[in-house]
């Protein structure tokens, strides 16, 4: 079975920095587009970053410069690091993975998905 496994969420102050990372089982592969989304309460689930199959890497403006996604390909493995996190940042995070080419592309075009990370921003 495909699995995404998400880890690295907590709780930490505003201006604090956390790593978030994805775990892929051997059916992801490596040609496919990878996307961090996010959902916070009330709200609906939002792009965050992607890495296409070519490693064209894409940000929303409100992380831009801010959070950089990467990915480790011999261990399969997705990582966001974000830096100079904000309280509106307060979000479950979710790891997903489409074989459709292209970036950016709405939930709907994802075939696979982490349960979440949550990640928590105090003032």
């Amino acid at each position: 079975q495909v699995q995404l496994i998400e880890s690295g969420g907590g709780l930490v102050q505003a201006g604090a920095s956390l790593r978030l990372s994805c775990a892929a089982s051997s059916g992801i592969s490596s040609t496919d587009t990878m996307t961090w989304f996010r959902q916070a309460p009330g709200k609906e689930r939002e792009i965050v970053s992607a890495l296409d199959r070519r490693r064209t890497k894409y940000y929303a403006d409100s992380v831009k410069g801010r959070f950089t996604i990467s990915r480790d390909n011999v261990n399969n493995t997705l990582y966001l690091e974000m830096n100079n996190l904000k309280p509106e940042d307060t979000a479950v995070y979710y790891c997903a993975a489409t074989t459709t080419p292209g970036i950016p592309k709405p939930p709907s075009y994802y075939h696979y998905w982490g349960q979440g990370t949550q990640v928590t921003v105090s003032t």
